[in-house]
């Protein structure tokens, strides 16, 4: 009988030990704030053999702003009424931030009372949940289903516990904030798309619609053309709008698509401006959609640029394959600027391009001398880099 009450008291703290490494496990995988802190509770009650466990969450002035339940229907939470304050024992784990083992609270002279319809509740076990010497919120465990109080050797295993809570705490709020500053960085991508395309695509239809009123007193006939070129050009602004709204349908561009839409540019440059424009374009590979459309919106705003500031009469367009790169080369015989002039308008949306190619890991360049012209040159790798 002795040897089997030696064997029952090795066991059971091995089968809470393996409990709790399968808890520490469980929440160490979960990323949403949310999931984490109903999955801590979920789990801590397990591991202690609690009828009820609860995580609460305070102010700093101590009140409770967040108390997630396990062990309580949907049903009791709601008889039961608002959420604790946050005084009598919650509030001196609150407070003392400290761990607390009592017996039975109901006899304890520090609590504060149960509202109508709360279950009753006797052994009770609470400890803080602390990660980098600042406290996340505090654990709660009422009635010990397998003995009739909580001991020493519970409070030391939730207590290792809630250090790996803390951890799965923060680790959720930091991918949930990295997640935030993606979004923010996606609006701010989606920004710089509408100004390099659609905006672009605007501006220049309206440029060549300042004058309407002028050729067609002059000219009807050339007023009329001009602006029919003007409703296909919106027109097919209209789709490119369509199409950045749904977004690309797959994550690559094949060579005819990326083709077609930097053809589709050439032609509108040409219906709207006086510049005689050359386009070349080699054989093109398979390339991933944040390339392609980062090469696009260098195209839509080098055109613009070689449109709005160049004064040229003949333009050049470039686009082929190098060494693993896909490099784009648009030349213009303008009236050229200095480079090293920050004021320079010939140097418009520089900035943005060249953060635009360094983000796929590609270059860019200007070139432009005074009364020579302007190369841009932009390079965008094939292939995703590591």
């Amino acid at each position: 009988m002795t040897k089997l009450d030696h064997s029952a008291a090795v066991v059971a703290p091995r089968d809470e030990l393996a409990a709790l490494d399968e808890a520490i496990r469980a929440i160490a995988t979960e990323l949403s704030v949310e999931r984490v802190l109903q999955l801590i509770v979920d789990r801590v009650r397990d591991v202690a053999h609690a009828q009820y466990a609860a995580l609460g969450i305070a102010t700093p002035s101590g009140e409770l702003e967040r108390f997630i339940t396990s062990g309580l229907t949907e049903e009791q939470r709601l008889l039961i009424g608002p959420l604790p304050r946050g005084h009598g024992l919650l509030g001196l784990i609150i407070h003392g931030d400290r761990s607390i083992l009592i017996d039975d609270i109901s006899l304890d002279s520090r609590r504060y009372g149960f509202p109508p319809n709360h279950p009753e509740m006797h052994a009770f076990l609470g400890t803080p949940i602390r990660t980098k010497g600042r406290t996340l919120g505090n654990l709660y465990l009422t009635n010990k289903t397998t003995a009739p109080t909580f001991n020493d050797d519970d409070l030391r295993i939730i207590e290792r516990f809630a250090l790996h809570a803390g951890i799965a705490i923060e680790n959720a709020r930091l991918h949930e904030e990295v997640q935030r500053l993606a979004i923010v960085d996606e609006r701010q991508r989606i920004s710089q798309d509408l100004h390099d395309s659609i905006i672009q695509s605007l501006y220049g239809i309206s440029l060549s619609l300042e004058d309407l009123p002028e050729i067609l007193a002059e000219d009807p006939e050339a007023g009329a053309a001009r602006t029919d070129r003007a409703i296909d050009a919106i027109h097919s602004t209209i789709r490119d709008l369509r199409n950045f709204i749904m977004g690309l349908e797959s994550e690559f561009l094949d060579e005819a698509e990326l083709t077609s839409r930097i053809e589709a540019m050439a032609a509108e440059f040409r219906a709207n401006t006086l510049v005689d424009l050359e386009v070349t374009i080699g054989d093109l590979p398979l390339l991933p959609a944040e390339h392609a459309s980062h090469l696009l919106s260098i195209t839509s705003e080098g055109l613009s640029n070689v449109a709005r500031h160049s004064g040229a009469t003949r333009a050049w367009l470039d686009l082929g394959t190098t060494g693993g790169m896909i490099r784009l080369q648009i030349r213009d015989n303008g009236h050229g600027f200095d480079t090293d002039s920050p004021r320079s308008a010939g140097r418009h949306g520089l900035a943005n391009l060249q953060s635009r190619a360094e983000s796929v890991g590609g270059e860019l360049q200007l070139d432009s001398k005074q009364g020579q012209g302007t190369t841009l040159t932009a390079e965008i790798p094939t292939k995703e880099t590591d």
